[in-house]
């Protein structure tokens, strides 16, 4: 089962780099996105490492986690992007039966309604929002966690949340898990880890951390954070932190939940996309000015 893995994963790879038609629906959107972006992935690598096995309905189930890394090309441009894929292939009498990827669930619920802490302390008014920092730390633990926090199953506004902090924005609203934006003592605000949560904070914020909305990606710098509404129901599922550019000067983003540094930001090639996602870029206002 393992050579049988093995030789898919290689076949896969292959179809990342060049003309090969390629079989896999994730694979063709990622070179679809590469052609309107005017990029060719010059070399792919791929590392597996299997996380579980359990037999069921007469089927063999492997689990396993990818390494992916794509040496990506733009005119004289070149970066690397890196993801972490997590996969099931099913085996019966050691023929592949199925290999698909395990779907990410973005869902992690608050409630409807959310209140923000108006009270200003002015203790905490200026601060300086180190940008460089920012990217540091989200590179630094874009395939890990930071045991000092928690770890979520829908991880992304938390990793999200521990950058903004590690680049200076202030907390404030504790110990209320409704306003502000904060954590403390193993506990947090609802816009320190749901998604929908840190849209609404970013939005309407008057102090501490506070940002302001831009309308085109190219306006946002490093640090600042998108956000994803995939279904397009007006309520959103997903946050970014912008930690690169690529030769056009298009953002190029970090995340987690599905773990991924320098992705391009419009998320077209992911599982989780529809022609219905809608996105709220911030712009990170430095509380130093």
């Amino acid at each position: 089962m393992r050579e049988r893995l093995q030789k898919m994963l290689e076949r896969k790879v292959s179809e990342f780099v060049g003309e090969k038609k390629a079989k896999d629906e994730k694979v063709i959107r990622k070179r679809e996105t590469m052609s309107k972006r005017n990029a060719d992935i010059v070399k792919t690598l791929a590392v597996g490492k299997i996380s579980k096995a359990e037999t069921k309905d007469g089927l063999q189930h492997l689990y396993y986690n990818v390494h992916l890394k794509h040496l990506i090309k733009q005119g004289d441009f070149f970066y690397v992007e890196e993801e972490l894929e997590r996969r099931k292939a099913s085996f019966g009498k050691k023929e592949l039966y199925e290999d698909v990827e395990v779907p990410v669930d973005f869902t992690l619920n608050t409630p409807e309604k959310f209140t923000f802490e108006e009270d200003r302390d002015q203790g905490m008014e200026r601060y300086s929002y180190d940008r460089m920092a920012v990217v540091q730390y989200a590179e630094r633990w874009w395939d890990e966690y930071n045991p000092a926090y928690r770890k979520f199953d829908v991880d992304c506004t938390n990793y999200v949340s521990q950058c903004l902090h590690a680049g200076g924005a202030p907390m404030r609203g504790y110990p209320n898990r409704s306003k502000g934006w904060w954590y403390r003592n193993n506990n947090w605000s609802f816009s320190w880890a749901v998604a929908h949560a840190l849209k609404n904070y970013l939005q309407n914020s008057t102090a501490g951390l506070r940002a302001r909305e831009v309308q085109e990606p190219q306006e946002l710098q490093l640090g600042d954070v998108i956000c994803y509404d995939f279904q397009g129901d007006g309520r959103f599922d997903h946050n970014t932190v912008v930690t690169g550019k690529d030769a056009y000067g298009m953002p190029l983003v970090n995340a987690h939940t599905y773990n991924s540094r320098m992705r391009y930001w419009a998320y077209e090639d992911s599982s989780a996309y529809t022609p219905n996602i809608q996105y709220k870029m911030f712009h990170i206002i430095d509380g130093s000015s």
